[in-house]
């Protein structure tokens, strides 16, 4: 028995009219609803949708199985520093230490230059002092007194005033003469003592020349007090004839000579400036050479070695000649004496 079996017939026929309806609109919107779901665009649309919704997927999440993605979001790695790292690298402490040691090098450098400042500072002093004459109070002037014996004493300075041709061979400015303030001698103070009347008369028997040659007689007159070892009385006559006449033909000779009768009369240290000045004045001079060996031989009678060899040297490199012929034997002989290296 079917379900219309048990209802009354108005009520049958409701329902059967109800089906055949319902069939009815199955049956004409069901093609329409087929058709509208599996339309060919539809599926297409939502293929390509379903893609486009894949490949999003894919960016945001990559790694994902398509339907489920796992959040990348995790917590922070923090890291936990071991004890005893050093808080900074190797490099940047080299460069401190660097640092620390230019500072260093700076200050001992700044150091060093004041101090040898101060040295040069009391170097000069020293020198400056030192170059003080050594003149008393009272003495008399040689030029006030042409009686009067008088002499050169030795200056002493920088030695700076030396000739630059003295510092050629050993690469020294200093001069031979031992700290010579300049070429010019300083006046010296007169002999103290009275000559004897014996020795007036002694020195009154050599004759001066009178040739009429003013300045040759004066020199020829110190030359014979020199020869006769009157070395006071020569060394006055020979200053006299230096400062009268330094533009004469033997200026030279009396220069040199002059110096000789300090030398010979036990006083190295008044000769050397006359030797020096005369070789400085003129090195073409007629004893310019003399007077250069004879200021390496009192600079070894003042046992100052180091500007007597200069001198020698000097005297070696600028008159060969006279070193191997006129001047050799005393040449050999102030050298044995020095034993310069």
């Amino acid at each position: 028995m079917n379900g219309l079996t048990g209802m009354t017939k108005p009520r049958r026929m409701r329902a059967a009219a109800g089906a055949t309806l319902a069939a009815f609109l199955l049956g004409t919107c069901a093609p329409a609803l087929a058709q509208s779901a599996t339309g060919p665009d539809s599926e297409a649309r939502l293929r390509r949708i379903e893609a486009e919704v894949k490949a999003l997927q894919r960016q945001v999440f990559p790694g994902g199985d398509g339907k489920y993605f796992a959040p990348q979001v995790t917590a922070p790695v923090t890291t936990t520093e071991a004890p005893g790292t050093p808080a900074s690298t190797p490099v940047s402490d080299l460069l401190t230490r660097m640092d620390a040691v230019e500072a260093s090098i700076q200050r001992l450098t700044a150091q060093s230059e004041e101090t040898s400042n101060r040295v040069a500072q009391i170097e000069a002093k020293l020198a400056a002092a030192a170059a003080a004459p050594a003149t008393p109070t009272g003495a008399a002037d040689p030029a006030a007194a042409p009686g009067a014996a008088a002499a050169p004493v030795a200056a002493t300075a920088a030695a700076s005033a030396a000739p630059a041709a003295m510092a050629a061979p050993a690469q020294a400015a200093p001069p031979p003469a031992p700290q010579l303030a300049s070429t010019k001698p300083a006046p010296a103070k007169p002999v103290a003592a009275k000559p004897s009347a014996q020795r007036i008369a002694a020195v009154q028997k050599i004759v001066k020349p009178e040739t009429g040659n003013a300045a040759d007689d004066e020199y020829s007159y110190g030359f014979r007090l020199w020869e006769a070892k009157f070395y006071p009385e020569a060394q006055q006559q020979l200053r006299l004839y230096v400062d009268k006449y330094p533009k004469d033909a033997k200026i030279s000779f009396g220069r040199n000579l002059l110096g000789r009768a300090f030398l010979d009369d036990g006083k190295p240290r008044e000769a050397a400036p006359w030797f020096l000045q005369n070789y400085q004045a003129d090195k073409k001079g007629a004893r310019a050479p003399d007077s250069l060996l004879m200021l390496a031989e009192s600079m070894r009678q003042l046992e100052d070695t180091r500007r007597g060899c200069i001198a020698l040297g000097e005297f070696a490199e600028a008159y060969p000649g006279e070193a191997a012929a006129r001047l050799k034997a005393q040449y050999d002989a102030v050298r044995s004496a020095l034993k310069c290296e």
